[in-house]
Formats: C-alpha cells, structure tokens, sequence
C-alpha cells in the first residue's frame, strides 16, 4: 500500500526537478538525493508490507516511509505554488526585485532545511532496515525488475486491460429464491393491518441483498406506491433518520428543506411523517438495525392505517428481529448448500474456462471451506478470477489452509487476502470507500473524481476519466465493490459490504491513510493527511489543527461556519456534503483541486484565486446558485457541475472543461464554445424554441450530450448532424420531426417528444444504435414499425408510458442482436411480436 505513495512522491520530486530548471545546485542535489533513496527504499516495501502484520516494529518502519513521501509531496508542492506566485506578479514584481531575491533565498533556506530534516529521517529509516530484516524483493529469484511493473503507469497499463467491463452485483442471487416467495406471500397478503418482517443473520449472508430483491420486485412496486428504504447501522441519529425519509417522499426542493431546518424536535418530524404517510400504502425497508431502540425510536412516526403496509427490517441480532413486531414474520437466513456456494461460485468467475479439472478440485476444496457464506465465496472468486494457472491457484489454497478454523475459514481472513492481492494503486482506492459512512450509496462520478484530486492517477497518455473508470470496474471484478446502480452501459452508483468497509477502515488505520474524528474522544490522528468527520463538525474545528499539513478534509453534516485559514492551508480536497454560505476565504486554499459544496446560495469572488482546482461540485437542490464572473480564471477545471443563475462570462476560457452540466440555456445564447475543445459531455436545460443550439456543433470532442426542453418544442436539432463523435444523447422535450442523427450514436433516450410520426425507420438505420428507450409520451401514434435489416446493433430496447401504442410490426430480420426489452405503462399494447417473447425483460427505469 505505502508503494503507492512512495511512487507518487519520486514522481512527484522527479517533475519538481524537471520544473524548476533554475533551482540552486545544492537544494537540486539534495532533491535528487532524497528521491533517488525513495526510489531504493520501494524495493523494500513489498517484503515490509508482508511482515509488518505480525510486527509492530516493522509496521512502524513502513509508517515512516510513508510519512517522509508524504512529507516531501508537501514541502515541494508549496515551494512550487510560493515560487509560481511570485512568477505571476508580472512586473509589478520585478519593481520589487530586492525584495524579491530576498524572499526567494529565504524560500530556499526554508527549504533546504526541511530537506536536511527529511534526509536525517531517511538515514534512520535505513539503518532500521538490516535489524528488522527486511529484504531487497528486486534480489529475489523470479522477482527482478523486469518481471514487475516498477512505475505507476506500467501498472496501469497493466490494470486497464482487465478492467474494461461492468458487472451487476444484484444479478448474482443463488439460493434464496425459495425464501423469495415466502417473503413475497407474506408482503402481499390480505392481513390489513401493518406488519413487519425480520431477516436476520451473521455479515455476509446476504440479508440488504434479499431485502432489495424484494424491495425492486415488480409484484412489490406495483402493489406499494410509496417505498422507503433507510439504513440505521451502529451510530444512527434518529432526526437524521426522519429527516431523509421526508426528503425521500418530498423531494429536496427548497419549501422541503426549509421546513425542515426549523424543525428541531424529533416529535415534529414524527408528526410531519405519520401526517405523510396517513394516506398512502407504504413499504419501508429498515436495513442494518443493531439495537431494538433504533426501530423503536422510528416506528411511531409510521402509521398503520390499515391498508396493508408493510416494514422490512434487516439484523445480525437474533433479539431485534424477535421484539420487532409481536405478530411479524421472522426468518433466520441461513448459509448456503454445497451446490449453492459452487454455482455462486462459477456464477462470480470472470472465465469458466480455466476450469480444467486440477484446477476445479482447487476450487471446490476453497469453497468448501467457505462454510457457505455468500460474501465469502464471492471475494473469494473475485480473487482467484485474477489467477491464471493450477500454480497460483494452489498458492490461493495454501494460504487459506493455513488460516483454517473449526473446518472453516474466516471471513476476515479470506477479505485481507484479497485486499493485500490488489495492485498497489488499487489499494489506496479501495481504503478509500472506508471514508464514506456505513451503508451509504455512492455516486461513482464523485469517488473517482476524488481519487484523481489526491494524485492517485498516473500521468500518461490516457485521459484521467478513463483510467479511474478502470480503477472501479477493477474493484468491481475483484467483487470488492458492488454496483447500486448501471445507466447507459456505465456504473453510476455503487456501495461496499459493511465487513469490506471495516476492513478498509482497518487496514486505513493502520496505515494513517485517513483518521475519522470521535466527538467522544474530542481528538483526532495528527499524522494522517485526511481527516474524516461524520458528526460534530462544529467540535472538531475547535481542535488546533494549525500545524497539521492535512491533505484532505470531509465533512458528512451540515455545516455552517468553517474557518478555512486554520489547518487547511495544503488541502487538495474539501468535500462539505451540506453547507451553506462559503466564506471569502476560501480562495486562500490554492492548492485545491476538488471543492464540493452543499445547497450553496453563492461563491465568493476568491473563488477565482484556485488555480490547481479540477472539479466544482455544487450539490444545489433547490435554487440556482450564483458563479462570480471570477470562475471563469480556473484554468484547470475539468468537472463544472453546478446549476448556476447567471451567465457565466468568458466560459471559454475555460480550455480544460471535459464536463459540463448545470447550464440553462439562458446562460449559453451568447456564448461561443469554439475554444472548449476538450469538452465531452454537455447538460444543458430550460431550453426555448426561439433558442440556437447550433453552437454546440463547434464541440469536437463532444461524446455524452442532454438537452431538457421542458414547456416548449425544440429549436432546430440538424446541428446533431455534425457532432461526428456523439455516442450518448438524451432529448426531453417536444420535437416536431426527428433530425438527421450521426451514425456515431449508440444510445438514445426520447422523453416527452409527442412524436406523431412513427420514429423507428429513422432510428432503425442508425448503425451503431444498441441501447434505445422511448420513454413518457416520447410517441403519441399506434403504431410502430420496424422494417427488415433495421436496428442492426440494438441490444436493449425500452417502451415505457406510451399511452396511445396499440400495435409493434416487426420484421423477420430486425433486431437480430436483442437482449432486452422493457415494455411498461404501454396500457393498449396488448400483444409483442411472437420472436420477442423469450427475449429477457428489463426493469421499469422511471
């Protein structure tokens, strides 16, 4: 794991030589010498890292290591930023050129002092090494440089060619279908009053998966109009419960959250809930319950009012699953046949095909020893699915064999071993999945964004965007990440196991790779370089934090007063998941380069001094929020997503942008975007038929492109013709006549168009078209026809409320590659073409 930051700091102080060309003999000399050592010390680390388990002494020696690399990211990183300052002050500078040589000497005697201080430490770390024993792993037989990959891009290279897919962690249920049916029964049957059921059993059975099959059924969604699922877990506060049930059911505009900023008393909120909820029949999923008080504390505020709502409720605790309802429904889940775990098993493997029967014996003596735990044979296939061979294989065994209990093997153990099998710039992304609170959903787009602001992503010729992508599907192979959620062939959502998540917090701990705040203890690790706060925010700022060199700071409240000169001053990420107002000094924090804000009314003008800052993520539920013309000077901003009230001038300065959504077409009539040529994906609403969208044309680059089109038709769309590279493109909004398309689209979402022309042989001869979803009023006629040889590549296809649809016509020879279809609310459409019966039904996507 410490591999990684090592590398990151030898990159890091090898760019810094290369950047500062006039950097003084010594301090060049010293730079050199100090990575040059760190560049030695990595080939120490991996026999370091396999020792320091079972000694402390070692384990230390690793943290040191850590700690130098970190240390010398962070000096060079502000002689860098100090040093560019100075450059940018033009020629009122060079006016002051005394003072100027004055404080550039000073810089490098600042400097150089701390590198003497970081060369002491390294000599230290050194002479520790030969006591300790650790070995050179480059002297081992078999394991010399040419036989591993010594920098982070070759890694990557690596990395990338067995991560290019994207797996569905809910399409792996074996062995419950049986207790699927029993549930179902019980959900739907006629008893009036309102009932719960409790699943309970060990971590890892598979209790949240059960539940959400059941919550997803079609038999459940169509029966419950109104469902809720909530996740208590160990620490829960139950108005923060209340509160995110409310805004599940209200929404999040701003009438919502302001009534519920005054409601300061649990029984308000209860109240307001049961008030809700008095009309409607309900299904509420209560998942990860630990104490009989935390359903206690919540269950008042869900009526019975005698129109057959239900409550399902997920525990480890025999006793919590007992006291939940005196007349509920209670199931032990229980571990997994033999059959069961090795079709679970086979189900999770990458390639079947390296089942040749020495391997298989391997295989099933593994899963045998599983003792029939879902999460435990599913790791454990992730793993071995990263083994090619009987050799590797046989080494998998004869490390669990050695951790053997009872006949068994523990879970823990199987987790640990394929976390330390991870690549080591897969490590420190998945520790940091251990960041986020327990049980939470987490929007893809934002941890990989995260990774990219800490430095995880190896500079090289493929864009960032892509090789986080690769980071997470690697993850997700390796089953240590699940998929909450797929659009348009992409993971958009994903959660970790909470036995995956104590592992990351584990192994995160001992590495100080981040520490999370107790407001018990009042105290936090002054060596980690991230600082986690999930609660009490207010009382951790009130810790000294002035000579902390932190990385990193997450909040997970709301907070509402942050004073950023204290402590903050070399973060490069600041993640506020509920803010307010921002204060003025934000735009002292120049090393920034991710800033996420809560429901933010504006930004300071200061805003315009972060320079290094990539992603502004401004989550603003309710009201526009309010850019200063100042943003326009973030020259590096690759990731704008905010919806913003007034227009932005000059945007097209903003040369790096590759993602853009929040923008209202108001904002973009006088806007030329010939200059945003790296721009990717474009979200763009309120658009007005007296609008030109032709601009968008002069976007090259442009792949994902949504435009919302929400009371009027839309302005003339043959633009699209021109946007050769557009594969993704979602229109919401009236159309009189489908334009010409290129034929570079391969998926395509029509909503509420009120078409009244059959669009299918248009969209029939588009070549690359796989995925199409006519969606809400996308056709307002009866009838579709798709001709011979039409939709040639379509794979998925959906037909959702198309209230008028009475007859589909299809051709022998159309849509020979089908997977999927989805047909729903298409009330009059009472028959499908007989080839498409067989063909597997697709969920309602809303």
């Amino acid at each position: 794991m410490v591999d990684a930051f090592v590398s990151f700091a030898v990159e890091s102080l090898g760019n810094f030589l290369i950047q500062e060309v006039n950097l003084r003999l010594s301090l060049r000399e010293e730079v050199q010498w100090l990575r040059n050592e760190l560049l030695f010390m990595q080939s120490f680390l991996k026999d370091a890292e396999e020792k320091q388990v079972g000694d402390h002494r070692v384990q230390q020696w690793v943290f040191d290591i850590n700690s130098v690399a970190n240390d010398a990211v962070a000096i060079l990183e502000t002689y860098s930023f100090e040093a560019g300052k100075r450059d940018d002050d033009g020629f009122a500078s060079r006016l002051k050129a005394c003072t100027c040589i004055c404080s550039k000497e000073a810089k490098f005697y600042d400097v150089s002092k701390e590198i003497q201080s970081l060369k002491q430490r390294v000599m230290d770390i050194s002479r520790k090494r030969d006591t300790y024993g650790i070995r050179n792993i480059d002297n081992i037989a078999g394991e010399g440089p040419s036989n591993r990959p010594n920098n982070r891009s070759a890694i990557f290279t690596t990395l990338r060619r067995t991560t290019s897919y994207v797996d569905d962690q809910d399409q792996i249920f074996v062995g419950f279908q049986d207790v699927v049916e029993r549930f179902l029964a019980e959900l739907l049957k006629a008893e009036p009053h309102r009932s719960a059921i409790s699943i309970y059993g060990m971590g890892g059975l598979g209790k949240t998966t059960l539940a959400r099959n059941l919550y997803n059924s079609p038999n459940i969604v169509s029966r419950f109009p109104t469902r809720i699922w909530i996740c208590v877990s160990q620490e829960y506060n139950t108005m923060d419960l209340l509160k995110s049930i409310i805004k599940s059911i209200e929404g999040c505009d701003r009438e919502t959250l302001d009534l519920l900023e005054k409601m300061t008393d649990v029984t308000d909120l209860e109240r307001h809930l049961r008030n809700l909820l008095k009309e409607k029949k309900y299904l509420v999923v209560v998942d990860d319950v630990w104490h009989r008080e935390a359903w206690e504390s919540l269950k008042r505020a869900f009526p019975d009012s005698k129109n057959g709502s239900r409550v399902i409720i997920t525990t480890r605790k025999e006793d919590v699953a007992e006291r939940a309802d005196n007349k509920g429904f209670v199931h032990k889940l229980c571990y997994l046949n033999q059959e069961e775990s090795w079709d679970l098993f086979c189900k999770k493997l990458l390639d079947v095909q390296v089942m040749v029967p020495t391997v298989e014996r391997l295989a099933k003596d593994m899963v045998d020893k599983c003792g029939g735990l879902p999460l435990a044979i599913v790791v454990l296939s992730g793993l071995l699915s990263h083994k090619r061979g009987t050799e590797q294989w046989q080494k998998v065994k004869d490390h669990l064999w050695q951790n053997i209990k009872d006949d068994s093997v523990e879970i823990s153990y199987i987790l640990s071993l394929s976390y330390n099998d991870l690549p080591t710039v897969l490590k420190q992304c998945f520790l940091y999945f251990g960041i986020f609170p327990e049980d939470s959903v987490i929007d893809a787009d934002n941890i990989t964004r995260l990774w990219t602001a800490e430095g995880f992503i190896p500079n090289g010729e493929e864009r960032m965007e892509d090789v986080v992508e690769g980071f997470l599907n690697g993850l997700i192979r390796r089953s240590l990440v699940q998929v909450a959620g797929t659009y348009w062939e992409k993971v958009t959502r994903c959660r970790i196991h909470d036995l995956l998540r104590d592992l990351a917090v584990k192994k995160a701990l001992e590495v100080n790779f981040f520490d999370i705040y107790d407001p018990r203890k009042h105290s936090i690790s002054p060596l980690c370089l991230r600082h986690v706060v999930h609660g009490q925010a207010q009382r951790y700022l009130s810790l000294d934090l002035s000579n902390l060199k932190l990385r990193s700071v997450m909040f997970f409240e709301k907070l509402d007063v942050i004073n950023f000169r204290s402590g903050f001053q070399h973060i490069h990420v600041l993640y506020l998941e509920d803010s307010s107002a921002v204060p003025d000094a934000i735009g002292s924090l120049y090393h920034l380069k991710l800033l996420r804000l809560g429901d933010t009314p504006d930004l300071p003008s200061s805003i315009g001094n972060l320079k290094n800052l990539q992603t502004l993520d401004v989550q603003n539920y309710a009201n526009p929020c309010q850019l200063p013309p100042e943003t326009a000077n973030l020259v590096n901003l690759r990731h704008l997503f905010v919806e913003y009230s007034e227009p932005l001038v000059h945007i097209n300065k903003l040369t790096s942008l590759q993602v853009l959504r929040g923008v209202s077409c108001d904002q973009w009539r006088d806007v030329n975007p010939v200059d945003l040529v790296n721009v990717r994906e474009l979200t763009m609403g309120m658009i007005k038929e007296s609008y030109s969208l032709n601009n968008i044309s002069s976007f090259k680059s442009l792949s994902t492109l949504r435009l919302w089109c929400p009371t009027q038709s839309f302005p003339a769309l043959e633009f699209l013709s021109c946007c050769q590279k557009l594969q993704k493109l979602w229109l919401r909004g009236r159309i009189e006549k489908l334009p010409p398309f290129p034929n570079s689209i391969t998926m395509m979402i029509l909503e509420l168009s009120k078409l009244m022309e059959d669009p299918m042989p248009i969209l029939g001869m588009l070549p690359n078209l796989r995925d199409l979803q006519l969606r809400r009023g996308a056709y307002s006629g009866k009838e579709i026809t798709c001709s011979d040889n039409s939709f040639s590549q379509l794979e998925f296809l959906h037909l959702e409320f198309l209230d008028n649809l009475k007859r589909w016509n299809l051709a022998t020879s159309a849509m020979p590659l089908i997977k999927g279809l989805g047909i729903h609310e298409c009330p009059k459409l009472n028959e499908i073409p007989e080839r498409m019966k067989d063909v597997e039904r697709l969920k309602l996507l809303g």
